[in-house]
């Protein structure tokens, strides 16, 4: 049976209680729990079995009594009210409105754990999506319904970098115009009250608010919420790609406090750990996030994921980025020996790829130069990592000419394309003239990846 409400509790462990299970209990339903101290606070079901239900409650078990404890099945998921008024506003993790504007006017209720999508009705992403970086855009380039993670490192500069793309992001199509809506929605995961404040506040300054909706769940807050808030943030980008055909670029971060959160829940309700501790379903769960991003025939919108992680001791072989990468389109990794000689952003230029790339520049896209300059560039950049390491041994005044010339072209490479500032919107105009640039360093023969009609129409006239 369903909304009645039943009396008394098995057992209470932290914040997940037991109970016991009557009439057709679903996972995920929403729970209601009432006492005495509290109140009524809602949980979710978590785990059962024939004769009882695991409760996750949101919050801590204060004041809960194994008497006098009453639990309501309410027969129904999380869900997420959803209306036109999504833009613009602060939500938490649980999707309630905490920037004092009050709820959203609307009667629409999605469920935040999504509904499946047939693979058959998914369309291939190829459209560019311009972040005004110049890494990203030249050597990564993200393509409108792709996924590409950005894994980074404790004291990397991935805020910097994530509220620099939510300020710059912009769609670039020109077989389907110019009047396409294209919008942000930002989850925090776990973060300090700093780094959320920080987010906030270069929102509202540099006047994008408007045109991003905002999920935090803080790091005091329970971790249950931190796993439903980046469910609730995907809910919203489907209404607003499917129901509103807009362009959605979602950012989440930090997926490894979510991880986390995920850990300690199914430390809590006893599960066999597999690697590192984590549960064994760690990349079901991921995917479960990561897979509802891409575009559906017979909807003009489109959803974009840029989720963002922080690699334990910059361990890339880590569970979390090791299952991100099965998962996800590719990765733009943060460098911390970039970073530490003062080029921002410190992306990787070896490790990092966007797989889908190739599909979405061009010409009518990019620009028809675009995939060869990025290819030299690659072949280029490989090269001078081989000498750097080579002059470790012997010494750089023992290197020939030619690898003198080639490390010149990987100080240009560094502090001419990939350094830019924070605030600095690069055009992939500007961006390939600038791959040109340090291009011209190296000798011609040197140049095996672009055609020579490339070369006759941008290095010389950049000579």
């Amino acid at each position: 049976m369903r909304g009645i409400e039943y009396r008394g509790l098995t057992r209470i462990e932290g914040p997940v209680v037991i109970t016991g299970r009557r009439g057709n209990v679903g996972f995920n339903e929403v729970v209601a729990v009432y006492d005495r101290a509290e109140g009524r606070r809602l949980g979710r079901v978590v785990d059962m079995s024939e004769e009882w239900a695991a409760v996750q409650i949101f919050g801590n078990n204060t004041g809960l009594s194994a008497d006098e404890t009453r639990v309501e099945f309410l027969g129904r998921p999380m869900e997420l009210r959803v209306g036109p008024g999504l833009l613009g506003r602060v939500f938490n993790g649980l999707g309630e409105p905490i920037d004092g504007y009050g709820n959203i006017f609307s009667s629409t209720c999605l469920d935040v754990n999504g509904l499946p999508i047939n693979p058959y009705a998914r369309t291939y992403p190829r459209d560019f999506i311009q972040t005004g970086i110049s890494a990203i855009d030249g050597m990564n380039t993200l393509i409108r319904g792709q996924k590409l993670p950005i894994f980074s490192g404790n004291g990397l500069p991935h805020n910097r970098l994530a509220a620099q793309i939510v300020r710059q992001a912009r769609i670039l199509s020109v077989d389907e115009g110019a009047n396409e809506q294209f919008v942000v929605v930002f989850c925090a995961m776990g973060v300090k009250y700093d780094v959320a404040r920080f987010f906030l506040d270069d929102f509202e300054r540099s006047g994008v608010l408007a045109n991003v909706a905002v999920f935090l769940s803080l790091a005091d807050a329970p971790s249950l919420e931190r796993l439903v808030a980046p469910r609730c943030a995907l809910t919203a980008a489907e209404y607003l790609a499917y129901e509103q055909n807009m362009h959605v670029l979602v950012v989440m971060t930090d997926m490894t406090n979510y991880c986390e959160a995920l850990r300690e829940v199914s430390s809590i309700r006893g599960e066999v750990p597999s690697r590192k501790g984590y549960p064994g379903y760690l990349y079901s769960d991921l995917a479960s996030l990561y897979e509802r991003a891409g575009k559906i025939e017979g909807s003009s919108g489109s959803i974009t994921q840029l989720p963002i992680l922080t690699m334990p001791n910059d361990d890339i072989s880590h569970p979390i980025p090791d299952l991100s990468g099965y998962i996800t389109e590719g990765q733009i990794v943060l460098d911390r020996e970039l970073s530490q000689r003062g080029v921002y952003p410190p992306v990787a230029g070896l490790p990092s790829l966007s797989r889908l790339m190739k599909d979405g520049i061009g010409a009518g896209m990019t620009r028809e130069d675009h995939k060869d300059v990025s290819s030299q560039l690659f072949a280029a950049y490989s090269k001078v990592r081989q000498i750097r390491n080579l002059a470790s041994i012997i010494g750089e005044e023992e290197l020939s000419d030619g690898d003198k010339r080639c490390l010149k072209f990987g100080e240009k490479f560094e502090h001419i394309f990939l350094t830019q500032g924070e605030y600095e919107n690069r055009d992939i105009g500007r961006t390939l003239d600038l791959g040109w640039q340090v291009l011209a360093e190296l000798p011609r023969e040197e140049l095996l990846r672009v055609k020579q009609e490339y070369i006759e129409k941008y290095l010389n006239k950049k000579e």
